[in-house]
């Protein structure tokens, strides 16, 4: 061996890995958060206890009541003697594979990288405002009789504030989820009440999943997701493509 391969590799041999996405998501995986950097480049980090996670969750829906866009930002150091580009052989293309559960031991999969235990770098915010003219456009539409819907991969706070922004929800006191959480109405007499309703993709697919074994001629097979689209007012968060298909199967 020559004197490099000897050497042992030290912390500005690191390499990171960076995480960006929705707060809930992102919050979720790490377990510090970024404090304070130093003139040095040093850093202080904090544990990520229910006492930030609170503050962390008061911003995101301070900043996506206003409309704005959340993103949060992660990363975690790699340890240089386990993870290097040499010997390791990241392979980036499966990382869904090993990514979407916290490991229980501490078993190294060739090829992966820590996905949990990050540092919370911070939540940043964008303001995206909708395109000009969209508000009397749906004013148009639902003159002529016209439902409009809104899909979108916004999270529900988001998306309520744009909604309201271009018309397509014209009350948000007495949106759904504004009745239940605020008002504290229970929730059937909300779904009775309400004229506008946000629902999350998750419940979305939650739904679908309960009601996938159900015999299609069965009564109560997509019945809930009926009701949510004969509200006035309809708006669905945080969606992926497969939820999109089934609300337009639904419309």
């Amino acid at each position: 061996m020559n004197k490099e391969e000897n050497s042992p590799q030290e912390k500005k041999d690191n390499m990171t890995v960076y995480l960006k996405g929705a707060p809930e998501r992102v919050v979720n995986r790490c377990s510090t958060i970024l404090m304070n950097v130093h003139k040095d480049g040093t850093c202080k980090e904090d544990p990520l206890d229910d006492v930030m996670n609170k503050q962390i969750t008061a911003a995101n829906k301070k900043f996506g009541g206003s409309g704005e866009r959340v993103l949060a930002f992660a990363r975690k150091q790699l340890e240089p003697s386990t993870y290097n580009k040499k010997s390791h052989g990241f392979d980036v293309k499966k990382w869904k594979n090993w990514g979407n559960e916290k490991p229980t031991d501490n078993v190294i999969v060739a090829g992966s990288f820590p996905m949990w235990d990050l540092q919370l770098v911070g939540i940043v915010s964008l303001n995206d405002p909708p395109r000009p003219m969209v508000d009397i456009s749906v004013k148009k539409c639902k003159r002529a009789g016209i439902k409009v819907i809104m899909v979108t991969g916004d999270q529900p706070p988001t998306a309520a504030a744009i909604a309201h922004q271009v018309n397509i929800i014209e009350k948000p006191e007495m949106e759904y989820n504004h009745l239940v959480d605020v008002v504290g109405m229970k929730p059937e007499d909300a779904m009775q009440k309400c004229g506008s309703i946000v629902i999350h993709g998750d419940e979305l697919a939650k739904i679908n999943r309960e009601e996938e074994a159900l015999d299609d001629n069965e009564i109560e097979k997509g019945r809930r997701i009926m009701d949510w689209i004969s509200r006035p007012e309809v708006v669905f968060a945080r969606t992926t493509p497969e939820q999109k298909l089934l609300i337009v199967n639904a419309c």
